[in-house]
């Protein structure tokens, strides 16, 4: 699936859209700042399969600090049977960029 734009998620969370929204950085990283998606950092997430099960035939947003680690979490899935992630291109550092202008 394609992956997704910092300005396409901004429009979504301004627009209080529900979909799935998952952060793969490290707890301590999203304690500093997040968007609000569930965290579940990258190096736990084959033992937290089971908490996103439901999603997997619905679309599933992935970020992380950069988009890197997040494209390494949306590899994973895929080779796990999800159907739909997306990864947000330049992670929360280009969201927050996009805020700022």
């Amino acid at each position: 699936m394609e992956d997704i734009t910092v300005e396409e998620l901004k429009e979504r969370l301004d627009n209080k859209e529900s979909f799935a929204f998952l952060d793969v950085r490290e707890e301590w990283e999203y304690e500093e700042d997040n968007l609000g998606a569930n965290n579940i950092p990258l190096s736990q997430l084959p033992n937290a399969l089971g908490e996103l099960e439901e999603y997997k035939d619905q679309e599933l947003i992935v970020h992380c600090r950069s988009g890197a680690r997040s494209g390494n979490a949306k590899k994973f899935l895929e080779t796990k049977g999800f159907t739909k992630v997306r990864n947000v291109l330049g992670g929360i550092m280009a969201y927050r960029e996009l805020e700022e202008e």
